[in-house]
């Protein structure tokens, strides 16, 4: 049969996706009538800063913004930098095709990008939208027997909530800046995200840690075998626990009966009476208990879970689930949903039948109840692609070694929430006896507790939170030796234990994920970008796995919440959600929410939630908030003092009592500043103030001092006008140990070693950012471990820049690859490259550079994950040394301009011009 030609004589059908790599999969199950192209991302965007706004715009007064807030916020859309080719190459496929697909994928953000990509493509042929949740070939060939049109709907819900986070965003940020330091940003879940974090580290400040101390025995039947247990009463009194005391006092909680609390000494005393006592076996409870499978993942919870067992960062995590959906292994990785398709369930009780089991499989499937609102958003949980499901070890050799672990990860879970419930028996035992001889009269309980795995159920697939579950199987199957109510134990051991109560844990990535989701507060989907941007404008630090605010966190959030209380506020956050998910739904207008978020009623109060409009919110603030008390954060005051406070500083924090100040260092934790470390600091601060003697060179003072970055020595200058020099103290060496001798040593470098013998050119000694090195002209080489810049010496210095620079890392050399990806580059032509730059790993298509997420391995790039990055870093516009060097190239093409002819002397200077030249 004859390909049916369109109006252009085309018979080829155009299919637009946002990938590379999801083209590639589809183009697999399309034949030779289909041209399969990516968008690279977003076509069109809001403007990323001044130098994005077209010319016709910059005049208005909204231009800023990039919306329309006068005209029923309607948006600026522009086509980024570095996108217009490659929507050029688009525009000519279109022309040259007889229908178009568009194949983006099925959320609010793949609905927006196909509306952009056909309002800018003007296509003059059949449109077509699919939506597909699996890149299999039955997927594929059922959504072109059923495509749709595009959800207008879904496409104003994202436009909407694109632009409350500009509004929100572009409006607050200039507040921080003025008011805290430049460079700062707000957003709509990014700021109440921070809050969270701050709000846990106040806990964690506030926080007063009890002691209190208990015995551990250890008995045996009389058959020899041995169980532990724990003191929990004394003379019928309770042993508290550290859920008994208060974390805001370290006292012990109110109740009908005060607890007994033992301190050490008297723990070692009631062991001593009880060595001789006589126990029994007071009491046996054995209760059944049954562990349901948990749901298939959803985007949180596969975070979550990815964080735990595999260390990844939630944006790692939505990477490599990137690939795996769009090279067809699982479904779709953005879902808010746990149900699964009615062939996915069919496939998971196949597998769990053949491999686990009849006994493994529950009579009827299990069904999943999710709570998301928006059916629209969430079809599927995550789960493998197709069926049946591909067994994991069939896709090691085509899979990275992060893509495997999380499909198997994905697997086990899918499997196991088709299995039959994990049974056992929870047994608790309580151990009585009374001291005897001349201690005689103590009472005291011991309890024992057991767990026994009667049926594991889906505990033979899947353990949350365990790598393996056979090994894990055994840790939780705690038996104790059998016995009889009555039976006399014999104690072997008494050991006196102490404890601490602890603060609350920080945040870590999935302890945060699973809170903002718990709340309803943004999107699973944006999670990932919401820690990379709080991580990156130095809200929060990492420390192991833990999420740790910076002073500037609680300046910020200090602001927010005294003049700003409902944009930090998590319910009205939450209510947020709930309203621009309604208007995907068809339930209200985009225009009407927006003019009430933004300006408020006639009032200016918003009427879907009471709270005051934003625009009213932030009239007068920059008069009303006084810079200095919302930077200012109270630690306390010590009694007959003056209080204690930090302050967040143009050139970081520093704290303050009265006159007295001293700087923290970067590293530490604001819990850790309590009372005692900050007068400790301000003390040491003040003997700073004290020289530690006379430079013998000078005659100047020498001080030691402490600054953001550590400790320095400095030497005083010479008067008011020259700057004070200053040296920062060696890796190893310690403030105390650091004397005028060693401090004038420091104050030496950089050190002249000697001339080079070849090039006559002197050798330096350094003590630099990244570690001390020696230099001779532009030739550097870093001390191994061991060799001091104070000590090294002339030959020494001379070996290692004999060196060949093939075994450093230079700056001028250049610099081969780590790694060079299959494929070019869609705008450049160029091949993509992954080099180690100076601030850490990037990748580059000969034009633009991104820089890989932290913690980013070169060999975890894709093809996919460069191109993502790329089209991210060309949309944000320029970078400040892009313009520079733009502009110094502009100047160097422009023609001089020719020389002036020298004007002709006239009068008195014509005669002064005729006796130089005699002379």
């Amino acid at each position: 049969m004859a390909k049916k030609k369109a109006a252009n004589g085309s018979t080829k059908s155009l299919v637009i996706v946002e990938s590379p790599a999801k083209a590639r999969t589809i183009s697999k199950f399309l034949g030779r009538g289909f041209t399969v192209e990516a968008s690279i991302g977003h076509v069109r965007d809001l403007p990323q800063g001044a130098s994005q706004i077209p010319d016709a715009y910059r005049d208005q007064p909204w231009s800023r913004l990039g919306v329309n807030v006068e005209e029923d916020f309607e948006p600026l859309y522009i086509v980024p930098p570095g996108k217009a080719a490659h929507v050029r190459k688009l525009k000519t496929l279109v022309k040259q095709a007889k229908d178009l697909y568009l194949a983006t994928d099925e959320d609010r953000e793949g609905e927006a990008i196909s509306w952009h990509l056909n309002e800018l493509l003007q296509p003059r042929v059949p449109v077509h939208r699919l939506v597909f949740h699996e890149i299999t070939k039955e997927a594929i060939e059922n959504a072109l027997a059923h495509p749709r049109q595009i959800d207008a709907d879904l496409v104003r819900a994202q436009e909407a909530r694109r632009i409350v986070d500009r509004l929100y965003g572009y409006e607050v940020s200039p507040l921080l800046w003025k008011k805290v330091r430049p460079k700062l940003s707000a957003g709509r879940v990014q700021s109440v995200a921070v809050r969270l974090i701050v709000d846990r580290e106040r806990q964690r400040m506030a926080f007063h840690a009890a002691s209190y101390w208990d015995l551990l025995a250890t008995f045996a039947t009389a058959e020899g075998e041995q169980l532990e247990a724990t003191l929990v009463e004394v003379d019928g009194r309770e042993i508290p626990a550290g859920k008994d005391f208060d974390p805001a006092t370290g006292r012990l909680k109110s109740g009908e009966k005060a607890p007994l609390v033992l301190d050490e000494q008297a723990a070692n005393q009631l062991a001593d009476r009880l060595k001789q006592a006589q126990f029994r076996v007071a009491s046996l409870e054995a209760k059944p208990y049954t562990s349901k499978p948990y749901p298939p993942f959803t985007t949180s919870t596969l975070q979550q879970e990815a964080n735990r067992k595999l260390g990844f960062t939630a944006r790692r995590t939505m990477q490599v689930a990137q690939s795996l959906y769009e090279n067809g292994h699982i479904t779709y990785m953005r879902t808010d949903s746990t149900t699964l398709a009615s062939v996915a369930v069919e496939a998971a009780r196949e597998l769990v039948a053949k491999e686990y089991g009849p006994e493994f499989l529950p009579p009827s499937p299990r069904v999943y109840q999710t709570k998301v609102k928006n059916a629209q958003e969430a079809h599927e949980a995550i789960r493998p692609a197709g069926h049946p499901f591909d067994f994991p070890e069939q896709l090691r050799d085509k899979l990275s070694a992060e893509e495997f672990k999380l499909y198997d990860l994905i697997w086990k879970r899918t499997v196991a929430s088709q299995m039959t419930d994990a049974r056992g028996t929870r047994l608790t035992m309580r151990i009585a006896g009374e001291s005897t001889g001349e201690a005689s009269g103590t009472r005291a309980t011991f309890q024992a507790s057991g767990k026994t795995i009667e049926f594991p159920g889906y505990f033979r697939a899947y353990v949350e939170g365990s790598d393996d579950p056979q090994a894990d199987l055994a840790e939780r199957d705690a038996v104790l030796p059998a016995v009889e109510r009555d039976e006399a134990l014999a104690c072997r051991e008494l050991l006196p234990k102490g404890h601490t109560t602890q603060p609350p844990a920080r945040f870590t990535e999935a302890t945060l994920t699973r809170s903002l989701e718990e709340m309803g507060i943004g999107r699973p989907s944006t999670y990932a970008s919401i820690i990379d941007t709080i991580l990156a404008r130095e809200y929060v630090v990492k420390r192991g796995t833990a999420l740790v605010p910076t002073w500037t966190a609680f300046a910020v959030s200090q602001l927010l919440e005294n003049h700003l209380p409902s944009l930090v506020d998590y319910q009205f956050t939450a209510q947020m959600e709930d309203d621009l998910d309604s208007i995907s739904r068809g339930e209200s207008k985009r225009t009407e929410y927006l003019r009430g978020f933004y300006f408020g009623d006639s009032s200016g109060v918003n009427p879907a939630n009471g709270s005051p409009g934003l625009k009213p919110q932030l009239e007068n603030k920059v008069e009303q908030i006084n810079a200095r008390d919302v930077s200012r954060i109270t630690i306390g005051q010590p009694e007959g003092q003056e209080p204690i406070f930090v302050r967040v500083g143009r050139y970081g924090p520093f704290v303050e009592q009265g006159e007295r100040k001293a700087s923290l260092q970067d590293t530490m934790a604001p819990d850790e500043l309590t009372v005692p470390v900050a007068l400790d600091l301000l003390s040491r601060a003040q003997q700073a103030e004290e020289p530690l003697g006379i430079c013998p060179d000078t005659g100047r003072p020498i001080y030691l001092k402490t600054g953001r970055f550590g400790p320095y020595v400095q030497r005083a200058p010479a008067n008011e006008d020259e700057k004070p020099q200053n040296a920062s103290l060696l890796k190893g060496m310690r403030p105390e140990e650091i004397d005028v001798a060693a401090a004038v040593k420091l104050l030496s470098l950089p050190r002249e070693l000697g001339p080079h013998p070849t090039s006559g050119e002197m050798v330096v000694a350094h003590n630099g950012r990244f570690g001390p090195y020696v230099k001779c002209g532009t030739e550097t080489r870093s001390l191994p471990a061991g060799m001091s810049p104070l000590d090294v010496t002339l030959p020494q210095a001379l070996e290692l820049l004999a060196q060949p620079k093939a075994q450093r890392r230079g700056f001028g050399a250049k610099r081969e690859p780590l790694k060079v990806l299959e494929g070019v580059s869609p705008v450049t032509q160029q091949p993509l490259q992954v080099f180690d730059g100076r601030y850490g790993l990037y990748v580059t298509d000969g034009v633009t550079n991104a820089s890989l997420p932290k913690n980013s391995t070169a060999e975890e790039v894709t093809l996919d994950v460069a191109l993502r990055l790329l089209a991210d870093r060309a949309a944000a516009g320029p970078t400040k040394s892009q313009l520079r060097k733009a502009a110094k190239a502009k100047a160097a093409a422009k023609p001089a301009a020719p020389k002036k002819k020298a004007a002709k002397p006239k009068g008195a200077a014509k005669k002064r011009a005729k006796k130089k030249a005699a002379t």
